[in-house]
């Protein structure tokens, strides 16, 4: 089966036979991309990794640009002939959602909590590092108890350069020393040492309001740059959301094996 996650900034695509993820490709999530060219995307990576998209049989997508994912289920329709999945307000989860307007929540965030709470019975606070930088915390019961939304680390830098008129973009990586001896070494710090002990500040705030026997996952794109510096990082599960996709394909299948209608 195939799954997609249209994210601000990528959309990521993964190729799964039964549980195992064969593949997974990620292109830059565009508004204005029309029906066929999804149908050249699928095509090109099927093709390159040596996969017959005939042969998908499920397809499950969620995404937080509404625009963006008209085309890619028209494109799942017409190329991969599966009528899609996208995660949405009445497909069946297993959680419990304790927030005021559960409507309000990102497909990404629920479908994050699907997959980790599968993987990791207990309680646990799910940090995605994206566009936007999510702490997701989920009870041992299977409750989803809300979280907290933080700007993500790539639009931080971006707005400290876009509004200072001599600082420079710098590479998102552990600098060799905490104290800079130019304008490019102090920058990185600030971002790399700065956004680690914000995540670990975060989590030590959260641990309070939860259950004992915690644990932290980390996913999202910039979750391996960030995992060996934040402390309170405990797995490191880069792939979480696309697992989430495939979890909830399987929990909302009919029995007769027909896949699930689009919400």
């Amino acid at each position: 089966m195939s799954v997609a996650d249209a994210g601000n900034t990528n959309t990521v695509l993964g190729l799964y036979d039964g549980g195992r993820l064969l593949s997974r490709w990620a292109v830059q999530t565009t508004r204005e991309r029309t029906t066929d060219e999804w149908g050249l995307i699928f095509k090109a990576f099927f093709e390159m990794a040596g996969h017959d998209q005939r042969a998908v049989t499920g397809v499950s997508m969620c995404s937080v640009v509404p625009p963006a994912v008209h085309a890619l289920k028209h494109g799942a329709r017409k190329y991969l002939h599966q009528e899609p999945l996208i995660v949405g307000p009445g497909i069946r989860t297993g959680l419990q959602l304790r927030y005021d307007n559960p409507k309000e929540i990102g497909a990404d965030r629920i479908v994050n909590a699907v997959a980790a709470r599968e993987k990791y019975p207990g309680a646990c606070i799910i940090i995605d590092f994206g566009t936007a930088t999510t702490f997701d915390c989920l009870s041992s019961r299977g409750e989803y108890l809300g979280g907290i939304i933080c700007p993500g680390i790539g639009i931080s830098l971006d707005a400290l350069v876009t509004r200072t008129a001599k600082l420079p973009k710098v590479e998102i990586a552990r600098p060799p020393d905490v104290i800079g001896k130019t304008t490019e070494h102090a920058m990185q710090p600030g971002i790399f040492f700065g956004y680690a002990a914000m995540v670990d500040g975060l989590v030590q705030k959260l641990a309070p309001e939860m259950e004992a026997n915690l644990t932290t996952i980390a996913t999202g794109g910039l979750c391996a740059v960030l995992a060996g510096e934040a402390t309170s990082i405990v797995h490191l599960e880069p792939d979480l959301t696309l697992e989430g996709l495939r979890i909830l394909y399987e929990k909302n299948r009919k029995p007769d094996g027909i896949a699930p209608r689009s919400v």
